[in-house]
Formats: C-alpha cells, sequence, structure tokens
C-alpha cells in the first residue's frame, strides 16, 4: 500500500469507510501511548502529564519531513541524534527531544571548528588565557561550554549572525526546557519541528561564504611554511576588503596564535609580517583589547607571553592602546627620557628616537594621564623650544604634531610655560624665541577660555622679550586671574 492509500475500515453499522494515513499513524500513537502507560501504572508510577498529548506529536512527525528535506543522504545517514530525538518526540517525551536536537547541533558545529582551525578559534573562543592554555587539541572542544562554542563560531564566521540568535535562542531552551534540567515548561510539536528545520538550516547544511574561506586559507598558509613577498602583498588586498567584524575576529585570532607558547619561527614571522597590514583595518575596541590582553599577561606573570603580545603591539607603534596602569609608567619613563637626550650632548641624534616613543604612546588623541599633564607639557615645550643652539631637524615634526593634539587645558599650560624659570631662562635665546612665536601659533585656536584669551593677547602684545614676560605686573594680574 502506498502512502497515498486509504486503509478500509468497517463501522459498528456495517458499513465499509476510508481510513486515512494520518488517522492511521494517530491511531499508532494511541496504541503506543496506552501500552506504556498502563506499563507504568503497573509499576505503581505516575502517569499524569508524563506525555505530550497525542495531537502535539502527530505535528510533530507531520511536519518533520518537510523539516529534514534539506538534508542528502550522507548527512541523513549521521544524524544519529536527530533520529533519537524523533523518536523521543514520538513517544511524547518533548523535553528529551530538545536534549537530542542540541546534541545533533553541537557535534555539527564541533565538526566545523576541527575541519576549520583549531588554534584561532580558541584563540577567539576563550578569553580567558588560564582556560585557554588548556585548549589545544579537537578533544579539548568539549572543555568549551556550548555558549563559547556557539560565539567563536559566529566570530569567525561559521554561523551567520541571524543563524547564531536563532540557534542562541534554540540553546536557551535547551537549558531551561529540556530534560537536562527539571522544568514546567511546555513545548510544541510545531515548535520542535522549527527547531530542527532552524539547527539544519543554520548549522548542518549552511555553506562557508567565501570571507571565511579566504581567511581558513590565510591561517592554513601562515602556519604551513615562509609566506613570499606576493603573498604577503596579496594577504594586504584582502585585509583592505574586510568588513570590521571578520578583521577584527581574525586579529583576535592571529594575536591568539602568536602569543600560544610554542609556536613554530615561520608562523612567528608570518603574522609579525602580515600584522602591520591588518592593524589599519581593526577597530579601536581590538586595539585596546590587545593592550588589555598584556596587562592581564603580566598580571598572571605570564612573562613569555608578555613579551609575545608587546612584541605585536610595538611593531604597529600601539603604545597608546595600553592600560592606564602600564601607560603611566612607560609614558613617565618616555618624558623623563626625552628631557634627558635633549639636555645630552648628542640630542640632535638621539631625541626623534624618544620622541616617537613618547607619541606613540600619547597616541592620536593626545591623551596623558591626570597626573603627568603637567610634566608633559613642560618637557614637550622645554625640548620645542630647543637648546637655542640648533633644532633637532628630525624631531621637531613630531614635537609640532604633539603639540597640535594639546586639548585646551594642555594648550593653557603651555601658554603659561613663560612663567616656569627653566623655560623663561631658554626664552633669552633668539633661536628658542623664534620657536616660541610659533608655539603660540599652534596653540591659539585651542585657548577657549575668556581668562586664556585674554593673556595670550597680552603675551603677543608685550613689547619686551618673552623671557621677560613672568616679570611684568600686568602679565602676573592675567597669571593670578587663571587657575592653578
Amino acid at each position: 500500500m502506498t502512502e497515498s492509500e486509504s486503509l478500509p475500515v468497517v463501522s459498528a453499522s456495517g458499513v465499509v469507510a476510508q481510513r486515512q494515513p494520518g488517522q492511521v499513524a494517530l491511531d499508532g500513537l494511541r496504541n503506543f501511548q496506552d501500552l506504556i502507560l498502563n506499563r507504568l501504572n503497573e509499576l505503581g508510577l505516575p502517569t499524569e502529564d508524563v506525555l505530550v498529548t497525542l495531537n502535539q506529536r502527530h505535528a510533530l512527525l507531520q511536519t518533520t519531513e518537510h523539516a529534514l528535506a534539506a538534508l542528502n543522504d550522507e548527512q541523513r545517514a549521521r544524524s544519529a541524534y536527530i533520529a533519537k530525538m524523533i523518536m523521543a518526540g514520538s513517544v511524547g517525551l518533548f523535553d528529551a527531544a530538545l536534549n537530542y536536537l542540541w546534541d545533533e547541533t553541537v557535534i555539527e558545529l564541533r565538526k566545523r571548528v576541527i575541519g576549520y582551525d583549531l588554534t584561532y578559534f580558541y584563540a577567539v573562543a576563550e578569553t580567558s588565557q588560564s582556560r585557554r592554555n588548556e585548549l589545544k587539541t579537537a578533544e579539548d572542544l568539549i572543555k568549551l561550554d556550548d555558549a563559547k562554542l556557539l560565539s567563536g563560531a559566529r566570530q569567525i564566521g561559521l554561523i551567520s549572525d541571524v543563524g547564531y540568535r536563532q540557534i542562541d535562542h534554540i540553546r536557551f531552551m535547551r537549558n531551561y526546557a529540556s530534560a537536562a534540567h527539571p522544568n514546567q515548561v511546555t513545548l510544541s510539536g510545531l515548535q520542535l519541528a522549527d527547531w530542527l528545520e532552524t539547527c539544519i538550516r543554520e548549522v548542518i547544511t549552511l555553506p562557508h561564504n567565501t570571507v571565511v574561506a579566504e581567511i581558513k586559507k590565510l591561517l592554513v598558509n601562515v602556519q604551513a611554511a615562509r609566506l613570499d613577498s606576493s603573498y604577503l602583498a596579496q594577504a594586504a588586498l584582502f585585509f583592505k576588503g574586510l568588513p570590521v567584524e571578520q578583521a577584527d575576529t581574525l586579529a583576535r585570532g592571529l594575536f591568539g596564535v602568536y602569543t600560544t607558547i610554542g609556536g613554530e619561527p615561520h608562523a612567528l614571522d608570518n603574522i609579525r609580517e602580515l600584522w602591520p597590514k591588518l592593524w589599519p583595518y581593526v577597530s579601536e575596541d581590538i586595539r585596546f583589547w590587545a593592550g588589555t590582553r598584556l596587562a592581564r599577561f603580566l598580571a598572571n606573570a605570564d612573562q613569555a607571553q608578555a613579551a609575545l603580545a608587546r612584541q605585536l603591539i610595538d611593531l604597529v607603534q600601539g603604545g597608546s592602546y595600553l592600560p592606564e596602569e602600564i601607560k603611566v609608567t612607560e609614558l613617565a619613563e618616555a618624558i623623563e627620557d626625552l628631557l634627558n637626550v635633549h639636555l645630552a650632548w648628542d640630542n640632535f641624534y638621539n631625541e626623534p628616537r624618544v620622541a616617537r616613543r613618547l607619541a606613540e604612546l600619547v597616541g592620536q588623541h593626545g591623551a596623558v594621564p591626570e597626573n603627568l599633564v603637567r610634566q608633559y607639557v613642560k618637557t614637550l615645550v622645554t625640548v620645542f623650544l630647543t637648546n637655542g643652539h640648533g633644532e633637532a631637524v628630525a624631531a621637531d615634526p613630531i614635537y609640532l604634531d604633539l603639540i597640535g593634539r594639546f586639548d585646551p587645558e594642555q594648550a593653557s599650560l603651555a601658554l603659561r610655560s613663560f612663567a616656569n624659570a627653566e623655560i623663561s631662562s631658554q626664552l633669552q635665546r633668539p633661536l628658542s624665541q623664534k620657536k616660541w612665536s610659533e608655539l603660540l601659533n599652534v596653540i591659539d585656536v585651542k585657548i577657549t577660555g575668556r581668562p586664556e584669551r585674554e593673556l595670550l593677547e597680552a603675551v603677543r602684545e608685550f613689547p619686551g622679550t618673552p623671557d621677560k614676560l613672568r616679570l611684568e605686573s600686568g602679565i602676573k594680574r592675567y597669571l593670578a586671574a587663571l587657575p592653578n
């Protein structure tokens, strides 16, 4: 008998009727249910609210075939947990069925991760360094909780953003409505069938997109052998077209691979080559994340990993993205070093190197910790005014750039710096006087408060040389009106 044929049924009056296949299935479920419930009753076990209603089970079985349509023969043959899900659902144990569906989803997701790049995946999925140290092989995937597995798969592009949200909802329901924990949540047959279709569509049969495929190829090549110049040039073009989120994920992964102890020398060389090419396309969040990772290594006394992390940060002059506690120490040292080399006999040679380091730490926004602002401004004004005998030509553009990053508070301090005895002494020299005028022109637009504007005009109108400014009574009154 084919599926479309009806079954003859003889009624109590002797009239022959046709019984439809759906009714046959429903009757079969009912007979099986009666058998099971009678046995439970004989054993003295509860029978109320143990099984889902027949109609809900029937709805699940009726819609399951549609959900399975996307699977090919090979995929169906290996889907043991889907078979268990349908079996549990047909019996009336929907909470167990949801467990089996999630098991199938996790198994397929792990297969995708293993086929991609485990080291890269672990670097992205697990943010805790201590826990990530335990994740090395495919067998270690079971140590990663489902939420991180799912999130990591989304971040490296193995599942879509939409798919992630849908699958994460199923994960939530599995945790709170399945047999994994005692609960009072009621599931429907249509819900289960819909979730089955979602898992098949968004995980089991979801094709890799081209960006994910290219990133996988890149990761394989990075760890296989030393990359040549032509491949590096192609990689740079690839980075330029990456969506920011994918660039961020790739940066997290490469950073994690690089800072994992025991990396192959050629792989580390390749990452050092690629890192500066990728850096322009990553977000500010990822840049600060790299600095935070360094701080964590240091806090955990992971000195070897801290050294590796610092190599990547220094490679892209990323000092401004270091956490405050690290930046304060290094910035204070850089300010002191700059003043020391400026006062030394070979300052023209040494100043550019230290100035570049200071600029790296300050960053493009000119951010300086509050407790270092006065020292920073005074030192920068001092070196910009020169030693009176000549300019450090290579350093001067760096100083101008840093002064150009002053905020109004820093500009106000620079304007008032003539009141400092050491700077006033510098201003006796003609070259320093010329640089002082240049400084005033740069900070003019940054002077916003009325008292500061009035002081700026008085300084410019002062008829004497700038080294005499601090002694003039009118200038002193303007200074007294300003906050210390």
